[in-house]
């Protein structure tokens, strides 16, 4: 049911009301803060806990695996206010992005899209549903989004074989603090971010993080709006004990653009500031989100952990999606009249107990969790017109299909996992992990069909060793197995009743060193992976899908970040990925030797900053080699490098204003395809942004 837009949730306008005594408060000036991140550590990141890659609280040094990240600091820093503009910095991380997907689609070691690459939010991956996560978009109120590379099963279940992405959040504090952004830019973009934390009386306190965003784009209907709210109340009625109530809202309007017409497999660049889709056409994300954590430090040796939460998410579509371009003509005929509604609810718990045993770090746990969703749409999805490619009429949606209910789904599941690290010597850190999943999914059919059940399981597992060769250098291998679902779990259909969890196995060697005099660090990782049991066809009966293609790969990622001098400092990555269809049979051909589609052989980043006083200037680019868009390979989507600036001046110890200067050549280049369009990526943009921190 489509809700108004307004960008507080009830719950969320309590928790402000509570706190509005406190914000009144008279503040204390606190030390400068420097949002250019430039600290004696600008960009280091190996001593922080790798809480997204272990819960036995090693470091990221001391981690068998591959973990990056980026700070809050680094973000302001080079201006990423998305979720997926921050983490495609990270080495190996392309995005595949489209308003069918929700905006968080990534590629990451040569797997592609939400079934192999998850997203977390402090730990916790909500449900897939329909192949579409749309939380978290925003930076604001998160205080590093991390990313965890290769089969991430042991710690999040199912569906990240690639990597696992985790944003987290800031977190409340005793000291009181405020913060605060304001930006306007090209295509009349405007956004504003509200951030406060603090005490509230003897034994509690908040973190409340509110931001909001809209933009007219670069064509027709590419306007979009998005709000929302994160607030935290903070218990601790001792040292030992700690409990967080969090309540979320937030809403989401995106661009309705579905992409560019292409013509013999290429896009239509005559084109690109088209949009073929209605008038009246609808992108519309909502997410209510409430969560109790409660960690209680019974001695030295156990800490529980317990997380109860509840998600609940609408999302509406209703577009014509669907373009076939006729150059004779100068006429584009309409297809895929669709419209789809999500409403999935969630609510589970979490359960962990932490023992602290001497050189042993043990953490063991059982997770619960139930999701419902129902799926309404308008299948077949006819309907169908013709307008001028150029500055059509985008006239009304109009379909001859009913929008109806047409199935129910339910997936209980469970999960339990135990890990340890053992430091056995002061040069040697072991990392063993166990995990068993099990789904229970059920689906009943509204309209027609055959409503069937069905039970999954898959056991994961990790056993790494670091090698510290000093204090500042290690050495790692690690061995980890991990499972994919065929398709996404929530939407299991009577297709893909008989298939079973994708298994996969990763080998990876690395090594990571701090520099001497922090100067820098830098990290290299090299890797193996297979993937089993992907859909394949019987090569007896082609039309008979069936489970039995294996895909690999190879690959070496390595990053860093090195001061110069007390002026200057780079921060950088590259990536190599090998990917492969070792067995694949599709209609139409062998894929075998053939590269998975999305997948970039190299990707790069570099970041150059040079301070002058109170003034720094920054210099960014960023590569993404020749991704294809289909099996066959035979569409490609082309390479593209893109440049990007910042100019940030410090006006006081709380003050600092900042101009970005996005695609600064203006490169003409598209980030994914959706069908048979491509989805061209913005041209040249601006952003002056204020930010004050108090």
């Amino acid at each position: 049911m489509q809700r108004p837009f307004i960008p507080f949730h009830p719950v969320a306008l309590c928790a402000a009301l509570l706190c509005a005594p406190a914000l009144a408060q008279t503040t204390t000036t606190l030390p400068e803060v420097r949002v250019s991140g430039e600290t004696e550590q600008a960009g280091a990141q190996l001593r922080l806990p790798a809480a997204t890659a272990s819960r036995t609280g090693l470091s990221i040094q001391d981690t068998p695996a591959s973990v990056d990240g980026v700070s809050a600091d680094q973000m302001l820093e080079r201006g990423d206010v998305g979720v997926a503009d921050a983490i495609t910095r990270t080495a190996g991380l392309t995005s595949s992005a489209s308003p069918g997907n929700g905006g968080l689609s990534f590629g990451s070691r040569g797997f592609v899209g939400v079934n192999s690459v998850g997203v977390a939010e402090d730990g916790l991956a909500t449900g897939v549903a329909a192949g579409t996560i749309s939380y978290p978009a925003e930076t604001w109120g998160y205080e590093r989004i991390e990313v965890l590379r290769g089969p991430a099963s042991l710690m999040y279940g199912s569906g990240t074989m690639g990597a696992t992405i985790n944003a987290m959040r800031k977190q409340p504090s005793r000291e009181r603090s405020y913060e605060a952004m304001a930006s306007g830019g090209s295509d009349s973009t405007g956004r504003i971010g509200l951030g406060a934390t603090g005490p509230l009386g003897e034994i509690m306190s908040y973190r409340l993080d509110v931001y909001g965003q809209r933009s007219d784009g670069e064509r027709a209907l590419d306007d979009s709006r998005s709000g929302k709210f994160m607030g935290t109340l903070r218990i601790e009625p001792s040292r030992d004990l700690q409990i967080d109530l969090i309540a979320d809202h937030s809403l989401q309007k995106p661009a309705r653009y579905w992409g560019t017409p292409s013509l013999k497999g290429s896009v239509v660049e005559a084109l690109r500031g088209e949009n073929y889709n209605a008038s009246d056409s609808i992108i519309r994300y909502e997410e209510d989100r409430l969560k109790a954590k409660l960690r209680w430090r019974a001695n030295d040796v156990v800490t529980v952990r317990n997380e109860l939460f509840h998600f609940q998410t609408d999302r509406r579509w209703r577009n014509i999606e669907a373009y076939a371009y006729n150059p004779v003509a100068g006429t584009v005929a309409r297809s895929s009249y669709l419209e789809i509604l999500h409403d999935l609810e969630q609510t589970g718990n979490r359960f962990g107990v932490d023992l602290a045993l001497g050189r042993h770090q043990v953490a063991a746990g059982w997770e619960v969790s139930n999701a419902k969703f129902r799926g309404s749409n308008n299948s077949p999805y006819g309907g169908s017109s013709v307008v001028s490619a150029i500055n059509p009429q985008h006239g009304s949606w109009v379909s001859p299909d009913r929008t109806l209910p047409k199935f129910d789904t339910e997936l209980r599941q469970n999960a339990v996992y135990i890990e340890e690290a053992w430091k056995f010597s002061d040069h040697w850190v072991l990392l063993a992990g166990l995990r068993r999943d099990s789904y229970d999914f059920g689906r009943t059919e509204l309209v027609s069909g055959t409503p069937f059940d069905k039970d999954l399981s898959g056991t994961s597992a990790r056993l790494g060793l670091t090698y510290k060769i000093d204090a500042r250098t290690s050495l790692y291998a690690q061995y980890s197995r991990g499972h994919d679902p065929v398709t996404t779990l929530l939407t299991l259909n009577l297709a893909n009743r008989d298939f079973t969890l994708s298994q996969g196995r990763q080998l990876e060697v690395g090594m990571k060193q701090q520099l001497a005099d922090n100067l820098g660090e830098w990290t290299v990782a090299a890797y193996e992976i297979k993937k089993d049991d992907i859909i394949t066809r019987d090569p007896n009966r082609p039309a008979i899908s069936v489970q039995g293609g294996t895909q690999s790969v190879k690959g070496m990622e390595l990053g860093g970040v090195l001061r110069a001098n007390a002026a200057l400092r780079f921060e950088g990555n590259v990536s190599y990925t090998d990917a492969q269809f070792d067995k694949l049979l599709e209609v139409g051909g062998n894929r075998a030797g053939n590269r998975p589609s999305g997948v970039a052989k190299q990707t790069a980043n570099l970041w150059a900053h040079y301070r002058i006083g109170p003034w720094q200037a920054s210099l960014g680019a960023r590569h993404v080699g020749k991704r294809f868009a289909n099996n066959a390979n035979t569409t490609e989507v082309p390479a593209y490098t893109l440049f990007d600036a910042a100019l940030h001046w410090q006006f006081n110890a709380n003050t600092t204003f900042s101009l970005f200067a996005r695609n600064l050549t203006d490169r003409f280049y598209t980030n994914a395809t959706y069908g048979s369009q491509f989805l061209v990526g913005p041209g040249r943009q601006f952003e002056l942004a204020a930010n004050l921190r108090f």
